[in-house]
């Protein structure tokens, strides 16, 4: 009993160490989008970084010795990663990476965080579910982190810059949430699922570079090149066997709450933006909105 008790712990431990490795490698993600889309456009950016994933994904499937059931995928298996992988990375990445060239990175990495909420909202009519009050609560909350954010605080012109840069960042995280719906089904193992969808990424976006296809810069392709590892590709990774160690999926899914309060500190540090105080206010009521709305959840779950 005892010694089960020590590998409890043991694995839980190695289950947080896991998930912080993870949020701290999420917590760069905005601010190398910014540094990388200096040098190379959105469809280039995704191509090298989508192409970097999928070959970080084959190795590890190399050495987890799953490549017979790679190659064991059916028809309907590869005909649904490639309408995934069309959703996430291909479409979901153009948007989110236009999004980054258009507005400050502080703006567009919480406007993105919100997919939480958008699930909860597309659940409404896609799966038919039922919203309490409290859930309305929690989305009004997230919001008006929102609106705080994209209006820079000013809330009496309710006066946005870029308009259409918020709106392909909201519109971003919609698409993941669709993504996460459609996913969450899926029974196949995810590393294997990951390394198909970027794999089909990696063909739709050459389609559409191959056209203008040139030679990036240096600063470019090695920007990509982390990004389609520690965005895209190894850090999936290592967030599933944070999941897998732990006790319970809540105990390290709290950890990627911390991801836009640390991104705003490397972006602070890393591109020198100044952090306006309405980001870090819009940070603190999209988060509050999303973990009101996850307990909500869990209380919910617990009582079916």
């Amino acid at each position: 009993m005892e010694n089960k008790k020590n590998k409890n712990i043991i694995n839980q431990n190695k289950a947080y160490i896991f998930a912080a490795i993870a949020v701290l490698f999420w917590s760069t993600a905005s601010t190398s989008f910014k540094i990388t889309l200096r040098y190379l456009n959105t469809i280039e950016t995704l191509f090298y970084a989508s192409l970097t994933a999928s070959i970080a994904l084959f190795v590890i499937i190399l050495f987890q010795r799953k490549i017979k059931s790679l190659f064991k995928s059916g028809r309907n298996e590869i005909l649904n990663s490639a309408i995934l992988g069309f959703m996430n990375p291909f479409f979901y990445y153009i948007i989110l990476f236009k999004a980054y060239t258009l507005l400050p990175a502080q703006i567009a990495q919480p406007l993105n965080f919100i997919w939480p909420i958008m699930i909860v909202i597309l659940s409404i009519p896609l799966l038919k579910q039922k919203i309490s009050l409290k859930s309305l609560l929690a989305i009004f909350i997230s919001f008006f982190g929102v609106l705080l954010i994209s209006t820079k605080g000013r809330l009496f012109n309710l006066r946005i810059d870029e308009p259409y840069g918020v709106f392909l960042a909201l519109s971003s995280s919609i698409i993941w949430a669709l993504f996460f719906i459609i996913n969450v089904r899926n029974r196949r193992d995810e590393v294997i699922s990951l390394f198909l969808s970027f794999t089909f990424g990696s063909i739709y976006s050459f389609i559409l570079l191959y056209p203008n296809l040139s030679l990036p810069p240096l600063s470019g392709i090695l920007g990509a090149i982390y990004i389609g590892l520690f965005e895209m590709g190894i850090t999936f990774v290592i967030w599933i066997k944070a999941l897998k160690y732990s006790r319970t999926t809540a105990q390290v899914n709290n950890l990627i709450y911390l991801t836009p309060f640390l991104s705003l500190i490397v972006i602070r540090a890393v591109i020198k933006e100044r952090i306006l105080l309405s980001s870090i206010v819009g940070v603190i009521f999209i988060v509050s909105g999303i973990i009101l709305q996850n307990r909500i959840g869990s209380k919910h779950d617990s009582n079916n």
